[in-house]
Formats: structure tokens, sequence, C-alpha cells
């Protein structure tokens, strides 16, 4: 039997002639659909039905997709967040949901620390105040003087805090999953109420998943509680924050910065103005960005969609 699998991570289009000869000898067919950031409902709905499988990145699958997919089999999602995806409604359909969990932790964490230290270090305030022609000294402070609030303990906040461990640095910990006691012992984790963590802390990082309860979890009434030094760091998902509130807190020195790597909607607009603002640190929702995790996860999408096929790997 000949499959037809439609190819939309963006991540993958760039190496996929790499696996062509793969595919075709296990009589698998394959379109590309070149994609800068996702596929939206409307764009899936003119060709989703040609398709026994695909391998995606964020692109929406609602159900008013899923009951377009007469062939579909299984939706490989290229990476870990399957917050795009109405997994229910696909499995109520017989359409299996496939991800890598744990894909990306190792760059995501190291991109959440550079984050820090950036900021505590002030690097990028100091090569400005250089290149404008000055010679103020920007004061910096060091990570043992801080205390760091990660919201969401799962794989990507336990590597943000095993990386911390060198600079001793005061960790508080917020997830609705209980932790094992022997992660807290060795991370020297305080855990605490999501109003205390972001009261006490003097960067707050956004680890969690996007769900139904962590929708806007930093929103206008958690801004509000946060020191007036702290920076908030989100790599995880745009819409765990209320962007509106944040660049509203920005503006108004509530809060003294934020570094993000993600959006509520992406690309983020041209005109937002948190790309103005100098006290805020941007990228392209691109923090995974490393060639032997991109590759593991090639490999790791090509097994799942055999296996869930029923092709031998």
């Amino acid at each position: 039997m000949k499959y037809n699998v439609l190819v939309s991570a963006p991540y993958l289009l760039n190496d996929i002639e790499k696996f062509r000869a793969e595919l075709e000898g296990k009589n698998i067919a394959f379109d590309i659909y070149p994609v800068k950031e996702r596929l939206e409902e409307e764009d899936l709905l003119k060709v989703i039905h040609k398709y026994d499988a695909i391998i995606c990145g964020d692109d929406r699958f609602t159900p008013k997709v899923i009951d377009k997919a007469e062939k579909l089999k299984v939706i490989v999602k290229w990476g870990t967040g399957i917050d795009s995806i109405d997994k229910k409604y696909a499995e109520s359909k017989g359409v299996q949901v496939r991800n890598t969990l744990n894909a990306f932790t190792e760059p995501v964490s190291d991109s959440v620390l550079a984050m820090l230290l950036v900021f505590a270090r002030k690097v990028i305030e100091s090569d400005r105040i250089m290149k404008n022609g000055g010679w103020r000294k920007a004061f910096g402070i060091t990570l043992s003087e801080v205390s760091i609030g990660i919201i969401g303990l799962g794989n990507i906040g336990r590597a943000v805090a095993r990386k911390l461990q060198p600079f001793n640095t005061k960790i508080y910990a917020n997830d609705t999953a209980e932790i094992p006691t022997e992660v807290l012992e060795n991370y020297k984790i305080e855990m605490t109420s999501l109003d205390d963590l972001v009261q006490k802390s003097d960067f707050v990082v956004v680890c969690c998943d996007l769900n139904s309860t962590s929708l806007h979890i930093i929103n206008k009434e958690k801004l509000g509680l946060m020191k007036s030094n702290a920076i908030v760091i989100n790599m995880a998902r745009g819409p765990l924050i209320n962007e509106k509130d944040l660049i509203e807190a920005l503006e108004n020195k509530q809060i003294a910065g934020a570094g993000l790597d993600v959006f509520e909607e992406e690309p983020l607009f041209i005109d937002s103005p948190l790309r103005k603002m100098n006290n805020v640190l941007l990228s392209s929702h691109n923090v995974n960005a490393s060639p032997y995790y991109w590759n593991k996860v090639h490999r790791n999408s090509l097994n799942m969609l055999y296996q869930s096929l029923g092709i031998q790997e």
C-alpha cells in the first residue's frame, strides 16, 4: 500500500530531501507545504483530505479540519507542544496524535540561562552605551544575588533549576503537579504559591504547558504583584502571558523588562510596541535552535510515522 504524507514542519522542510530515498523505499510519497510558522485552519481544509499522515509544526488542527481529514491516520507533531491540536477530538475520530517528549529541553534551558545572564550582567545595555559613544558604567548583579521563580517544573523547568546550581541562586517554583522530593532537594527548590512566587522573584521564568488552566497565567493581576525590578522570561508558549497586560506593565515601569521568544500571535506584529522597547529582548520562536537536537527530532518523527502506519522502521 502506498501512503501519502504531508510535511509542513518548518525545520524538517529544510532537511526533508535527505530522507527522500528512505521514505520512497517504504512506499511513502510526500508533499511539502512551505510554511513560515504554521498552517491555519483554512490552509489545512484545502489539502488535508488527500493525506494519510502529516508531520507538522504548530498547525491548527481544529475539529473542522479533523472532520475533513477522511484518510488521516496520524498527526506527527515535530517537537513537543501539541496545544494547537485538538487531540481529544482527533483521537475520538481514530486519528493518532504523536509527539517527541523532552525534545528541546537542553537548547531551550540554555536559552533561558543566556537570557538571565544577559539581563543580570547588563550585557546589552553596556554594548549600547559603548556603541553610542558613551563610557557610563552599567551596574550588573550576579545570579547569586537574585531569586528566580520557575512556573512549571516539567523537563525544561527542572533543567533550568539544574543549570542554576553552580550560581547558588535562590529558586522558587510553582506547579500544579506534585514534584518528587528528590528533585526539590537536589536543586534546592522551594515550592510556593503562584502569588508568592511572583511577589518574591527577581526573574519570573514561565516554563509550563499551555492549556485551559494556564492560559494568561501571567496577567494584569500577577504583573501587579511583581517587584519593580522583576524581569519576565517566556520561552514556552505566547498565550501563557496576556501580552496587552505585559506591554502596559512595561510601559508603566511596573516591571523592569522581559525576554520573549514566543507571542500570542506569531510572527509578532511589525508594529508591536515590544519591538521598540530597550528593556525587552526578543527572538522569533527559535530557542530550540540546535542541529543536533533537530536531527534527533527528525529521526523520532519519522519513526513515529512508520509505527503509526504499520511500516517496519
